[in-house]
């Protein structure tokens, strides 16, 4: 599923959210510099706000479609698992992930983040968890239910904040393991976006677990969901809390 992204590329570049610029300013000012690696880059809706704070950025990510974006986008981007990458004697002040860790070995993939850090530097794997109003996420609960019977996991029954907790321990444990990182810190970030349904029905294709549905079912479940916006007044506030999992690559390690 980590390389289905690109089959929606231009629209998850356009469709998917940033992040709270707070987060991205609290990462740099506690790295030693400026040089960022962005694992799983994608399309670089996260690496352009790092480059608006001065930042140089190299990206690595599995999908060579997503890297094509990216680059139009004017970043350096390298084709590879980041588990099997080469940092060639390259060393940054920050590795970064933004929405990718998860697909990433979290024990290799901070060992690698370890090899490509400067001392001090700063491991920062983060997720936008979105919350609906109560309302909202019940009626996209029904339309997944009849569209998606057979989904193992109905992404509006439960509180967005339960599988990000799982994502956060289990990068947090992984970090851990490699035995040359401080103990790892978890930051949150909350903020607010606007959806229309237009916007909302345009990111939706983006989503994992979505971008290889048969034509049929996309369509009957943007109509579902489009019609529960519909009844909604045509728009909603999606609560997001950016989630940060960081730790610093020690000294003498």
């Amino acid at each position: 599923m980590a390389e289905s992204f690109g089959a929606e590329a231009e629209r998850y570049d356009r469709a998917r959210p940033s992040y709270p610029e707070a987060m991205v300013e609290r990462i740099v000012a506690s790295s030693p510099g400026p040089d960022v690696l962005d694992v799983g880059i994608g399309t670089g809706i996260a690496a352009r706000q790092f480059q608006a704070i001065g930042c140089r950025v190299l990206g690595v990510d599995v999908d060579a479609r997503m890297a094509a974006v990216a680059r139009r986008n004017g970043f350096d981007v390298e084709v590879a698992a980041f588990e099997a990458w080469d940092p060639a004697g390259r060393t940054f002040d920050a590795v970064v992930a933004g929405q990718t860790w998860h697909w990433v070995d979290p024990v290799a993939g901070a060992a690698k983040a370890a090899e490509a850090l400067r001392p001090a530097g700063r491991l920062a794997v983060f997720w936008n968890a979105g919350q609906a109003p109560p309302e909202t996420a019940e009626a996209f609960a029904a339309v997944y239910r009849l569209v998606m019977p057979d989904l193992p996991f109905n992404p509006w029954a439960t509180p967005a904040s339960e599988p990000y907790a799982l994502l956060c321990t289990r990068a947090g444990n992984g970090i851990r393991e490699t035995g040359v990182f401080s103990d790892p810190e978890q930051w949150r970030f909350d903020w607010e976006r606007p959806y229309s349904r237009d916007e909302w029905l345009d990111q939706l294709p983006t989503f994992g677990g979505h971008t290889g549905l048969p034509a049929a079912q996309l369509e009957a479940l943007l109509a579902g969901v489009g019609a529960a916006l519909d009844a909604a007044g045509g728009s909603f506030r999606m609560h997001y809390a950016a989630v940060v999992v960081t730790a610093v690559r020690t000294a003498t390690a």
